[in-house]
């Protein structure tokens, strides 16, 4: 009877244990399959993309798109230290990529033209970063005749009005474009474009230009050197004066540098050492060159008065200020185009404008004529190489047409026809 037993529990286990490691054979033949099987759904991503439009806020896009709220604060939290998520502006493009299960994979925000937020997924939460936008860069050519002004010659939109406050800002301390612009002025400019997706995105940086003013050329070289980076004349001469050519724009010269001019309030004949600009009230006023405030407030036929101490004893004077720009201030520091004031009628005026003066050592001299130091130039080590660029420029200028608006572009150093729809 125990020997049939023993026999009986023996058949038992060998019968479990073959059933068992049979189980575990055909289990592992389910989590092991043959190559090339497929196990499971491929992961698939789906887009949604579009502009942020006024007043949305990224809540309102998870809730048009029924998406994981959770999934939006642990957005907002990684990229808490990078880019606020609450600051989003319209008409910047965004993109939200999903997986199949709408789970978020990855978030891209345009920021501007050069930056992206980039929020990817890690498995365990989001991480957060800034990249700068890749572009593709071509060497566009742009040449053009003023008819009326220097941005309604250009073009419109908003890139052409950016290329024309460029080209002015580089050419400002020679010529004043509000007044010294003659109507057939010529203009020529290398410049980057900037493409994306094989479409013209902003222009980069000016690598030169030529301005035919009055009859009078004017050139500019953009050239780099110890780690700075400037605009030179074709004697490798710094365009970046001590000064301005004007602190404001103006509608016109109400009155000039005389030592005798008759005063209109005082009704007597007295020095005028300075030039009066007509403009409206409120019209900002620059700070002509680096300097120090040395005074700023009333005085007297002055009235509201700003009086900056510059190098080698200049001093330039900006009388009869509506008000004065916040933190400007005896003892301030400002830079050469920063804003100090803006314009009135205060003191002795009859109309709002702007009474400019300039002195070198207490002296007056007349702004519209002194001869304006300038600024470093190209050191005598770096002249070979500066002629050298100077000599590629002006073979890219010389090529540009001017009688009527043109643009054509290269990319790579091989021409590519680009006209400019």
């Amino acid at each position: 009877m125990r020997k049939a037993f023993i026999t009986a529990v023996f058949l038992a286990i060998a019968f479990w244990t073959v059933r068992n490691n049979f189980d575990i054979v055909n289990r592992t033949e389910k989590v092991q399959p043959s190559p090339g099987a497929v196990t499971s759904r491929p992961v698939a991503f789906r887009q949604i993309s579009g502009k942020i439009k006024r007043g949305e806020t990224l809540f309102d896009i998870f809730k048009k798109y029924k998406l994981d709220l959770k999934a939006l604060f642990q957005l907002k939290e990684a990229s808490a230290d990078v880019y606020k998520l609450s600051d989003l502006r319209p008409k910047q493009p965004y993109r939200i990529v999903l997986d199949n299960n709408d789970r978020i994979n990855s978030f891209v925000y345009w920021i501007n033209d050069d930056t992206m937020l980039n929020i990817k997924s890690t498995g365990d939460g989001f991480c957060a970063e800034k990249v700068p936008v890749s572009y593709e860069k071509r060497i566009l050519h742009i040449g053009g005749t003023i008819k009326d002004n220097l941005i309604s010659s250009i073009g419109e939109g908003r890139e052409n009005l950016m290329l024309a406050l460029k080209l002015t800002d580089i050419f400002a301390w020679d010529i004043d474009f509000t007044t010294d612009l003659r109507k057939d002025d010529e203009f020529r400019i290398v410049v980057v474009g900037m493409y994306r997706d094989g479409k013209f995105r902003k222009y980069g940086d000016i690598l030169s230009a030529e301005f035919v003013n009055n009859g009078e050329k004017y050139f500019a070289y953009r050239y780099s050197h110890d780690g700075k980076t400037d605009y030179y004349d074709a004697d490798g001469r710094s365009l970046r004066k001590a000064f301005l050519k004007a602190p404001l724009s103006f509608r016109r010269i109400s009155s000039r540098f005389s030592n005798r001019r008759f005063q209109p309030i005082l009704k007597i004949w007295r020095p005028h050492h300075g030039v009066d600009y007509a403009a409206p009230t409120g019209t900002p006023v620059s700070a002509s060159g680096d300097g120090k405030v040395l005074f700023a407030g009333r005085d007297g036929g002055y009235g509201n008065l700003i009086i900056l101490r510059h190098r080698n004893g200049w001093k330039t004077y900006y009388g009869h200020l509506s008000r004065f720009a916040r933190g400007i201030r005896k003892g301030e520091r400002v830079s050469q185009g920063e804003l100090i004031g803006y314009v009135g009628a205060t003191g002795l005026a009859t109309g709002p404008h702007l009474h400019y003066e300039m002195r070198i050592h207490n002296r007056p001299v007349n702004p519209l004529s002194v001869k304006i130091p300038h600024g470093e130039s190209v050191p005598e080590t770096l002249m070979a190489d500066f002629r050298r660029v100077r000599g590629e420029m002006d073979t890219q200028l010389a090529s540009i047409p001017s009688a009527a608006f043109a643009v054509t572009g290269m990319a790579a150093a091989e021409p590519a026809s680009q006209q400019k729809g």
